[in-house]
């Protein structure tokens, strides 16, 4: 059976989609036949920080504004520096929590008001978010909460029919990756069973199915992309 995911006439919001996996998703939607707008993590109209509840809602009415009705958000945007546990200041901790969590909850607070006719939420959390990953205590927790925000978020806006799901992308790939960390490439490589790292292609397709009608009573789940590192066990 062919299977063709077919979103024309859906109008999807992508946050941080200037760049890379942000990118990759906005582009399948739009393949699929999405109108997709893009926003971006620098200011102007099309960008702002999302973790100001103001820049949202004229962000996500302004992408209503385009098109007339909104249908799939995707809460994509977020920080990920390394630091050791001990050294995470404040502010640091902060700015990951603003820019990973509390931006999920405002966008889909506000996007819930636009979606007159029911739609789909899908957030990208992390595998870090299920398995910790040294350095890295505050995006960890971050897409910890993401995972815990999407199943109530789903439960408080089933009867919407606002479907909100997450994917837990694993380690993917971007260019200069392998050169720059291959320590943890060549670890993932070794701990991966498909034994590659993911492209950005593999999670834009997840994100499709869980945006479709294929996914129509899927709601509050998280699936995990990940080349099936997670099936590994750790001890």
């Amino acid at each position: 059976m062919a299977v063709v995911i077919d979103l024309e006439g859906k109008v999807a919001f992508v946050s941080g989609a200037s760049a890379g996996l942000g990118a990759g998703i906005a582009d399948r939607l739009a393949d699929a036949g999405a109108s997709v707008y893009r926003h971006s993590g620098r200011t102007g109209p099309d960008g702002g920080d999302l973790g100001d509840p103001q820049v949202v809602e004229s962000v996500l009415r302004r992408a209503y504004a385009q098109h007339g009705r909104l249908d799939i958000v995707v809460n994509n945007a977020a920080l990920q520096p390394v630091s050791s546990f001990t050294e995470i200041t404040g502010e640091e901790w902060d700015g990951v929590v603003a820019a990973g969590l509390t931006a999920v909850h405002h966008v889909t607070q506000a996007a819930a008001e636009l979606m007159s006719g029911g739609g789909a939420i899908v957030n990208i959390a992390s595998i870090e978010g299920l398995q910790p990953a040294m350095g890295h205590a505050h995006y960890s927790t971050v897409k910890a909460g993401v995972i815990m925000h999407t199943r109530t978020a789903a439960a408080a806006l089933g009867h919407r029919s606002i479907r909100v799901n997450s994917v837990s992308p694993g380690l993917i790939d971007r260019q200069g990756l392998a050169e720059g960390w291959p320590d943890g490439v060549n670890r993932y490589l070794s701990a991966a069973p498909l034994a590659r790292l993911g492209q950005p292609l593999d999670v834009a397709n997840a994100v499709v199915f869980l945006a479709s009608d294929l996914s129509a009573w899927i709601t509050g789940a998280n699936l995990v992309v990940d080349g099936g590192v997670l099936s590994r066990s750790t001890w």
